[in-house]
């Protein structure tokens, strides 16, 4: 998949899009992002109830010893994600923002969370993606040269300015890839 332009980006964000324009900020990991996590987990099971399938902290946050934005990644996993009245409803009372909706990419959605900095994504079952963030995720935490690279590569785009967010997310792809073809080939071989 090929970056996004910037008019793509405006088509899927819900709301008002601002450009960020500055350095992105990069901090040493820190040990609270799994107790935000656990918090805005207990916030959404009782809210959703069992249209909830699976709730899990991604993302650089959810990898111990990490260097990431101070942004806590959720993965959550819904019947339908295109079916947004059976859940947006629900997520909106407890203040969470729906902000992105991709269609055409898993039908895709993400949630700004109502009082940390979250970013919700929301997937449904048999999602590539699913699979993709979490062996990601699980191969950052055990494979110690791989997170250092990870964390490298983040600290040097960090620096730069970036129009969008999404931008220096896009940036980070090649080196994503790269991590994720060597968790691949080492969970085929297995």
């Amino acid at each position: 998949m090929s970056p996004p332009t910037d008019d793509e980006i405006r088509a899927h964000t819900i709301g008002e899009l601002l450009p960020h324009a500055a350095p992105i900020l990069i901090v040493d990991y820190d040990p609270v992002w799994p107790v935000l996590f656990e918090r805005e987990a207990a916030r959404m099971w009782p809210t959703l109830g069992d249209r909830a399938l699976v709730i899990e902290h991604v993302g650089s946050t959810s990898v111990p010893g990490l260097a990431a934005k101070p942004c806590i990644d959720m993965l959550l996993v819904v019947p339908d994600s295109a079916d947004e009245p059976a859940y947006v409803p629900a997520m909106e009372a407890v203040g969470y923002v729906l902000r992105i909706r991709e269609p055409d990419w898993y039908e895709h959605r993400v949630f700004k969370g109502p009082d940390t900095n979250v970013n919700l994504h929301v997937f449904s079952p048999g999602c590539p993606e699913i699979e993709r963030m979490l062996g990601f995720r699980d191969w950052l935490r055990s494979h110690p040269d791989d997170r250092e690279l990870y964390e490298r590569t983040k600290r040097e785009l960090a620096g730069q300015e970036w129009k969008f967010v999404q931008n220096y997310a896009d940036a980070k792809g090649a080196a994503v890839e790269a991590i994720i073809a060597r968790a691949s080939g080492s969970t085929s071989q297995t």
